[in-house]
């Protein structure tokens, strides 16, 4: 089966400024894949490479087996990549109602609405939040909206950077439940970015773990954890 997403030896780079070396990772279709890595690696880049923003991209990046590399980042929406970024990006002085709207503004048939009632089915604190502005929520709640903004295009592969940044655990693990009933229910592909290893490990099916923007290791969650310098390195063992 063709995966999802193939990154086929992808340098990256801000300007002058290196970023990504060489990285060659995959996701499988319906599956969820966790990117490892400490800060600076390049794991916010790597999904800005898939997207094109803001950063130039050598290499070959398909998506379904179509080559995006190059694109613009509109037209890789439309080909079905959400993308969550790091620090949430919700626009602070819509409503709830307008963000999870703006969402879908790339669709082109009618069942926006219907969409919506999904997304609350996801998290049904943003229902009674529909007419507040995005800026007064909580974090948590920023976080659901965002990822529920991503959900409205109905996407294919859903990208989401640091999740659980500045968030209560309890929080989190509400967040990582939802997630994996999206994952499960929706055959909806997921690649995360994730500082936090053990929250990870304990969601996702593969695991790519990035230093100094090359891939270093990867594999299943057991085998990354069983490896000594990675328990070392990256949960505290």
């Amino acid at each position: 089966m063709t995966p999802i997403l193939e990154l086929r030896e992808v340098d990256a780079a801000y300007g002058t400024t290196a970023v990504l070396r060489g990285v060659t990772l995959e996701v499988a279709d319906g599956s969820m894949v966790a990117l490892l890595g400490a800060n600076g690696a390049g794991k916010t880049t790597t999904l800005r490479a898939i997207c094109n923003m803001g950063v130039r991209v050598h290499g070959e990046i398909r998506l379904a087996g179509q080559r995006i590399d190059g694109r613009a980042t509109e037209l890789i929406a439309r080909q079905g990549v959400g993308h969550v970024p790091d620090g949430r990006g919700t626009f602070a002085s819509l409503s709830v109602e307008e963000n999870l709207r703006l969402g879908g503004y790339l669709r082109s048939d009618r069942a926006v609405s219907g969409d919506m009632q999904r997304a609350f089915g996801y998290f049904p604190v943003l229902r009674k939040r529909l007419h507040q502005q995005a800026g007064t929520l909580s974090g948590g709640e920023q976080q659901m909206l965002a990822i529920a903004r991503a959900l409205m295009s109905r996407p294919r592969l859903l990208l989401l950077d640091e999740p659980s940044f500045g968030l209560a655990p309890i929080v989190v693990q509400e967040i990582f439940r939802i997630l994996k009933v999206i994952n499960q229910e929706e055959r909806m592909s997921i690649l995360l970015v994730e500082q936090n290893a053990r929250l990870a490990l304990d969601l996702v099916g593969q695991v790519f773990l990035l230093e100094t923007g090359r891939v270093v290791a990867s594999g299943s969650p057991q085998q990354i954890a069983d490896d000594e310098a990675v328990r070392r390195a990256y949960l505290g063992q």
